[in-house]
């Protein structure tokens, strides 16, 4: 199993050098990954006022400041973005990291502020549709060779994207979903390369997945996809392993939590 660090891309690390510096930290602590949360706006389960960072500028500061992690998106609300200019993005990081970087997909949350707030269509089924057409652009763009696509709601007809990623056969794409949860995102996760669940709402205001449902978990999505798992305080490792996890995944919400997690180094 590998053991990976998660933070936002506003608050405290709005500032991209902190965002670099956390991960160099990490990278030298013993962490095999960073992975960066993808907000663009306030919602209203944040203070106003609020600054963002881009995603992208700091994946890049990742990439220029670290030589061996595996670092991304958890997770990237794709229906919110074009699949052409992600899959450009993508490739670019991954040659500049040497072949480290991850993309993590999901519907996106919340609706309102990014976006209705933009002018985009909120509709939860049309969202997943429209995640899994440009799931399916991306991955073809990727294959360094001219695209004819005319789905439902993408067209794309364009020469070949080159470079290829180095990342063969594709960049891993990690899909992230609220688990239990409706068939379909599970046979998305199985489809792609990785699962990373979070936990439905429930009555006892538990977070995080114990062993016995991370095997459940495993039994839904089959034994090829990674899976990704940020589990509650005092848990053991080992056990998570023999459930089937293959990324620990620890969140830090603040400057001083990020630093002091990414120099104790994983819980190995």
């Amino acid at each position: 199993m590998r053991f990976a660090l998660d933070i936002p891309n506003f608050g405290d690390f709005s500032d991209i050098r902190l965002i670099s510096e956390v991960a160099a930290g990490a990278e030298e602590a013993g962490w095999d990954g960073i992975f960066l949360w993808d907000h663009i706006a306030r919602s209203t389960a944040f203070p106003p006022g609020l600054p963002f960072a881009d995603v992208t500028v700091a994946l890049t500061a990742i990439a220029l400041n670290t030589e061996r992690v595996t670092f991304g998106t958890a997770v990237t609300p794709l229906p919110r973005r074009r699949p052409h200019k992600v899959a450009r993005e993508f490739a670019s990081l991954d040659h500049l990291s040497g072949g480290r970087v991850v993309l993590g997909v999901g519907l996106g949350s919340p609706v309102d502020s990014e976006f209705e707030a933009f002018g985009e269509k909120a509709d939860a089924r049309y969202r997943a549709d429209l995640l899994d057409e440009s799931l399916q652009v991306i991955s073809a763009l990727w294959e360094g060779r001219p695209v004819d696509h005319d789905g439902d709601l993408l067209h794309v007809h364009t020469d070949a994207f080159l470079p290829r990623p180095i990342q063969q056969p594709r960049i891993p794409i990690w899909v992230g979903a609220r688990w239990p949860g409706k068939p379909r995102p599970m046979r998305r996760a199985g489809a792609w390369d990785g699962f990373i669940p979070t936990k439905a709402p429930s009555s006892d205001g538990e977070e995080g997945f114990d062993a016995d449902e991370v095997a459940q978990i495993r039994e839904q999505i089959g034994p090829g996809p990674d899976l990704v798992i940020m589990p509650p305080g005092g848990s053991e490792p080992d056990a998570y392993e023999k459930a089937g996890a293959t990324w620990w995944m620890e969140v830090a919400t603040d400057r001083a939590a990020a630093l002091s997690k990414a120099a104790e180094g994983p819980p190995r």
